[in-house]
């Protein structure tokens, strides 16, 4: 599997141009939200297609990550928390789960840590760390049951990747 595979399950959780008065991010298509990105105009967001909403996930996120070179079920789960999260947060989130520094940059002591790493270990205490996150925000309420949900298909993808 690969990153094709990857964002494929991604763009199927994100859908397409949702504007939620609620959600702080905005205006979003395919899981681009305008106040996320400031490179992008509400026209661009609005009209913007799955494919270039999945290269732009595959320079942004994908690459930051190394996800080529990484098991796909960590590189799926790193990619899908990244869109819903920011790549950043998806990054310190992983390196706790890690036990590294979460300095919110890919380098080379996470990448390590990553291959040293089995990846169902990483999957679990992966989901840990987002459920912490998400439970903290303000937003919660609106939005927790569709988190919790999306974590939960991440934990049914990997109990089949991982099989």
């Amino acid at each position: 599997m690969n990153f094709a595979d990857a964002i494929a399950r991604v763009l199927a959780a994100e859908g397409g141009l949702v504007d939620d008065p609620a959600d702080p991010g905005g205006l979003t298509n395919w899981g681009w939200a305008l106040h996320e990105n400031p490179d992008l105009t509400a026209d661009q967001i609005r009209t913007m297609t799955r494919d270039q909403a999945a290269a732009r996930y595959k320079v942004k996120f994908w690459d930051v990550v190394n996800g080529d070179q990484l098991p796909f079920e960590t590189a799926y789960q790193l990619l899908d928390f990244a869109v819903n999260a920011g790549i950043g947060t998806a990054i310190r989130k992983a390196q706790a789960a890690l036990g590294c520094a979460d300095d919110g940059r890919w380098g080379p002591v996470t990448q390590a840590a990553m291959a040293s790493t089995p990846a169902a270990l990483f999957v679990i205490r992966f989901a840990a760390e987002k459920i912490r996150y998400y439970t903290k925000l303000t937003t919660w309420p609106r939005f927790g049951a569709g988190w919790a949900n999306r974590i939960a298909t991440d934990l049914d993808f990997a109990a089949g990747d991982l099989a």
